[in-house]
């Protein structure tokens, strides 16, 4: 590495812990002119120094009073904010032992005293690096989590699009329902992995509608009792496409698709499930997707109102919606206007 690039590269920084002040000089002096150095010299301050400006590697000598170096150790181990820090113990001789727990615990290395600077400067480099490859390749794992996530959300929009193209609603509506149904996941309190889920399966909500004629499907006007019973089987027919996966992701789609239309007071189909017994996914979609149909566009109807529509679902609160979901999506006006203006109809 040539001197210019060492410049440009910032110092790693290293946290020194020891109970004997000489001791740290010692260390000071071989490692000042490379690292960036803090000090503590005791276990307790040492864990607050890390709580507040975590260090890239840690020197942590094992005999301390109070909280011994081993203790340490553990409670950074046990942090995942501090977790893959590399901890190389500076241990005194006779202390194998000693050494043998902490690498148990976690620690890289361990250094016997007294120091010798040739060593302390290469196993500091050496788990240095090591550290430094691990966090890259981690970034370029979460880097193509992200992209292989990004994709497959676009291909399941894509399939939820086409089965809305063929139901005469424009693709949009997927999109858009989908963001409601994640805003409204997150304001009712589910943890994020299932508000993720929420927002990747919804899309496919009814996708079991490509089983159905298309002379049913399209008919501009009102189903007669026969076409009704056909119409009906689409959230079955979704269900069994989606089931036969069995990602976490298309399972929940499953029961999305099976129990978007039940309705909280018994009275939905296919299976007329009430109250609770409605998977809460289900029961968030179920709002969300007639919300944005109503305050779209379709052949058979203009657009309501914002107003208009959070008063219908209002009006539903207890019957056809979860009383629950329906205030926490009251107070979401402004999120729902945004989402809806982002992706209008004819602009995405």
């Amino acid at each position: 590495m040539s001197m210019t690039d060492r410049q440009a590269q910032p110092q790693a920084t290293l946290l020194l812990v020891d109970d004997t002040a000489a001791n740290i000089d010692v260390l000071v002096g071989i490692l000042r002119q490379d690292y960036q150095l803090q000090v503590a010299l005791d276990g307790a301050t040492a864990l607050k120094i890390v709580q507040k400006n975590p260090p890239d590697l840690i020197l942590l000598d094992i005999m301390m009073p109070d909280i011994d170096g081993l203790e340490v150790c553990r409670r950074l181990k046990a942090d995942p904010a501090s977790k893959a820090i590399p901890v190389i113990f500076v241990t005194a001789l006779g202390e194998v032992e000693d050494e043998a727990t902490g690498l148990a615990l976690g620690a890289v290395d361990y250094i016997s005293k007294p120091v010798n600077a040739a060593v302390v400067k290469a196993r500091v480099a050496t788990q240095l690096a090591l550290y430094n490859q691990a966090r890259h390749l981690e970034s370029l794992v979460q880097q193509r989590t992200a992209e292989l996530e990004q994709t497959r959300l676009h291909i399941i929009q894509c399939l939820g699009r086409a089965a809305e193209y063929k139901d005469n609603e424009t693709g949009l509506h997927v999109i858009r329902m989908s963001h409601f149904a994640h805003r409204l996941a997150q304001a009712a309190g589910l943890s994020e992995p299932h508000c993720s889920l929420i927002l990747n399966a919804a899309p496919m909500h009814d996708i079991g509608k490509i089983g159905i004629p298309d002379h049913i499907l399209k008919k501009r006007a009102r189903l007669d009792e026969e076409e009704w019973l056909v119409m009906r089987q689409h959230p079955q027919l979704g269900a069994e496409i989606l089931g036969q996966l069995g990602s976490d992701l298309m399972q929940m789609a499953s029961r999305i698709a099976l129990t978007h239309h039940e309705r909280w007071d018994g009275t939905g189909y296919p299976v007329g499930l009430k109250g609770d017994a409605i998977p809460i996914e289900g029961r968030i979609v179920a709002i969300a997707d007639v919300f944005d149909a109503l305050t779209s566009v379709r052949p058979y109807k203009p657009a309501w109102t914002i107003a208009d529509t959070l008063e219908q679902i209002r009006a539903e609160r207890g019957r056809q919606f979860d009383p629950s979901l329906v205030d926490h999506f009251l107070t979401l006006e402004p999120e729902l206007v945004a989402i809806r203006q982002q992706y209008l109809d004819g602009v995405a």
